[in-house]
């Protein structure tokens, strides 16, 4: 692997941004405040921002790239490796595709999310960025609980998030643009479509007991969990209880502040900074931030979001942007266990961006390094000289 030396920038040590130079040496960062030495690639950061690679612990976006219209499917492993590229090219070096596991048929069924699984397992060593699998599965999908136990006791499952979003099932059915797009995502006819569902609803009775064994599955291999759209703190209290530390999305201040007075990690959606409130009519993030009710933003449904979000809350007065950066980066790796990332410091794993932040809320990634290799440039003449290799010794016949 080759050794990089950044030359210059404002890199976010600790809580500062500080003019430094970073070597990098194998998958690590090397030095901070380093000469050049014999690095064979040197890049020119002067300029530029110096930050820690994003870590999304929540993204589908990739399903765009697997139905990127309704009825219209394209290969896992093309999706995958076209997800990979766009996070990537956003920044984000550390990528935990959000699967939801649903008793649908179709896009969101087990069959799509044991599809999933396999190809990421298949494919990560040829992505850019470290892919993990973070499995969301559906209360109500009783049918698959045996097999998720299995996936969680053979360490396949790195994120396992709680979700339940039958009552807004329920509701869109009501809908007939919501309704519509359910149906066109399973496949089913209408009439399949709703029989399926009154199957469900019927079962409603056996699913905490399935939440209960699950988590316990999951506490057992040691696997961070997540519960998703928590409505009330008894909500969260519960979740808690089984050892899901994770509150994705709380819809109310009452819910996310329940959350923060017990140190649970809070995830909100970085689309909803960048937009400016919450595409569902939900809680508003960066309200959330300025209250100190959210300590991690993640891509959600757009891959782009987390580094816009960053700048957003800076531009708004929200944080200053070393405290933003934060919600990217530090503070999901912390809640993902990631003890190796998401802070510039020597020994710490090489995920580096560098930015330019002179466009105002419109940050342009220069180029990323992830796991230590130049992953992505799109300025060449930030390359400098590379440094004289060494002469090899010649021995004489």
């Amino acid at each position: 692997m080759t050794d990089i030396f950044l030359e210059g920038g404002r890199a976010l040590i600790g809580t500062e941004l500080v003019e430094t130079s970073l070597s990098v040496a194998g998958t690590d960062i090397a030095r901070v405040d380093a000469a050049r030495g014999r690095a064979r690639l040197a890049i020119d950061a002067r300029n530029l921002l110096v930050l820690p690679g994003i870590v999304d612990l929540h993204g589908d976006a990739f399903e765009r790239q697997m139905m990127p219209r309704a009825g219209v499917d394209f290969p896992i492993d093309v999706a995958l490796a076209d997800s990979d590229r766009q996070a990537i090219s956003n920044g984000i070096t550390t990528v935990f595709h959000a699967t939801t596991c649903s008793w649908e048929p179709g896009l969101r069924s087990a069959d799509n999310a044991r599809g999933l699984m396999e190809a990421i397992e298949r494919q990560r060593p040829q992505f850019a960025a470290d892919t993990r699998f973070h499995l969301r599965h559906e209360t109500y999908n009783l049918d698959a609980e045996a097999e998720i136990s299995r996936w969680l006791a053979e360490g396949r499952v790195d994120l396992f998030a709680f979700n339940d979003h039958m009552d807004g099932t329920v509701a869109d059915m009501a809908k007939p643009r919501k309704r519509n797009r359910m149906v066109e995502r399973t496949g089913l006819s209408s009439e399949d479509f709703d029989g399926l569902v009154d199957r469900v609803i019927s079962r409603a009775a056996d699913v905490p007991a399935s939440v209960s064994r699950l988590a316990a599955s999951a506490r057992a291999a040691d696997v961070r969990m997540l519960s998703h759209d928590d409505a009330t703190p008894a909500m969260r209290r519960e979740f808690r209880e089984l050892g899901a530390d994770i509150a994705e999305f709380p819809i109310n201040e009452e819910t996310a502040r329940a959350a923060a007075s017990h140190g649970d990690a809070i995830v909100y959606g970085a689309p909803n900074v960048v937009r400016g409130g919450s595409h569902t009519g939900w809680t508003r993030a960066s309200d959330m931030i300025a209250k100190g009710l959210c300590s991690v933003l993640a891509s959600d449904y757009y891959y782009p979001a987390q580094l816009l979000a960053a700048f957003r809350l800076a531009a708004d007065g929200v944080l200053p942007l070393t405290e933003a950066w934060s919600l990217v980066s530090a503070e999901p790796a912390r809640a993902a266990g990631l003890a190796d990332r998401g802070i510039l410091a020597e020994g710490r794993r090489a995920d580096i961006l560098l930015v330019d932040d002179t466009v105002p809320l419109r940050p342009r990634l220069v180029a990323v390094i992830s796991g230590g290799k130049l992953v992505h440039l799109t300025d060449a003449t930030r390359l400098l000289s590379a440094a004289a290799a060494p002469r090899e010794a010649v021995v004489a016949a």
